[in-house]
């Protein structure tokens, strides 16, 4: 593939640096829990974030990524309290359902680093059950995906929640898929955001059947990565995926179900923008988005089904 290579060190050798930078100045959107702060139920107050009950067949790995990833804490809590919340203070209530205010005991805190304290205090939306009652909850252990919000008058951390839902009952089990994931979000190695494609190109070689494409992303912290699609006659397509500077045609495509997979298949379109295609000839493009097609084959769906993409 040196033939390949070569067209493609020349081909952006000759362009403009800033194409060849990766770029993204999309971030992403901070949870405003500050202007969010939760009252008690005797005063209104704006309202929380819904949250569903869990899903039968529980988070997706996708589910507990989202909510993870935007939560300052993520908290084991046992429900002590809870009061209902009277429709007419809780804006924004669907229909069917409850507005919760609970108090909890922190039994740890799984991951962040604010100091919460014993006690804790948030708003929770519930549906109601066949009799119209919101469930009883208390003594029921959860595990909470939240930002701190402040202090309540007697002292007890007021969370509010970062997604829908963002309250799951607690078992060992997810506590064990969870823990791999906070540590890997906060790794030094951590795959960035991706936020968009940047450019693409396919170059043919001189053998039918041969070519190269390759497509760079655009980040959040604007650090590269790109993706490499190889085809060698006789031999099936491979793909891989470059995290550095280094642009490695030997690299691996990411295993399903980690964060590396969970930046690319949760985060770029099914389609390859036109405009992302630097390719002219007509076959050329026809290659790299064919290229680009098989790779979102190859990392299959981002599964949720307790939460929403770019929920925030």
């Amino acid at each position: 593939m040196a033939t390949i290579n070569e067209k493609f060190t020349n081909y952006f050798t000759g362009l403009n640096p800033a194409v060849l930078a990766l770029t993204g100045a999309f971030m992403m959107p901070a949870v405003g829990y500050a202007q969010n702060s939760y009252q008690s139920p005797d005063r209104a107050g704006p309202p929380p974030l819904l949250v569903a009950q869990n899903a039968i067949d529980g988070p997706t790995y996708a589910d507990l990524v989202s909510l993870s990833d935007r939560s300052a804490v993520v908290v084991r809590a046992e429900i002590r309290r809870q009061s209902q919340v009277a429709a007419e203070r809780a804006p924004g209530l669907a229909p069917g359902h409850a507005r919760l205010y609970i108090e909890a005991k922190t039994l740890a805190l799984i991951a962040g680093n604010s100091s919460l304290g014993e006690s804790l205090a948030y708003l929770v939306d519930v549906p109601l059950n066949a009799k119209g009652k919101p469930p009883k909850l208390k003594n029921r252990e959860v595990v909470l995906f939240a930002n701190v919000a402040g202090r309540g008058v007697k002292g007890a951390v007021q969370l509010q929640l970062t997604g829908r839902p963002a309250q799951l009952d607690y078992t060992p089990e997810l506590e064990a898929r969870l823990r791999p994931i906070l540590s890997g979000l906060i790794a030094s190695d951590a795959p960035p955001v991706i936020t968009g494609i940047g450019d693409a190109l396919a170059v043919k070689g001189t053998l039918t059947g041969e070519s190269e494409t390759q497509i760079f992303l655009e980040t959040a912290d604007r650090s590269p990565v790109s993706l490499t699609v190889l085809r060698r006659p006789g031999q099936a397509p491979a793909w891989g995926v470059s995290w550095g500077e280094i642009i490695d045609s030997a690299a691996n495509a990411p295993p399903r179900d980690t964060l590396r997979w969970y930046r690319l298949a949760c985060a770029l379109p099914q389609r390859l923008p036109s405009n992302a295609n630097l390719a002219r000839d007509p076959v050329a493009r026809q290659l790299a988005e064919s290229d680009y097609a098989f790779v979102i084959s190859q990392l299959g769906p981002c599964s949720r089904l307790i939460t929403e993409a770019n929920a925030t």
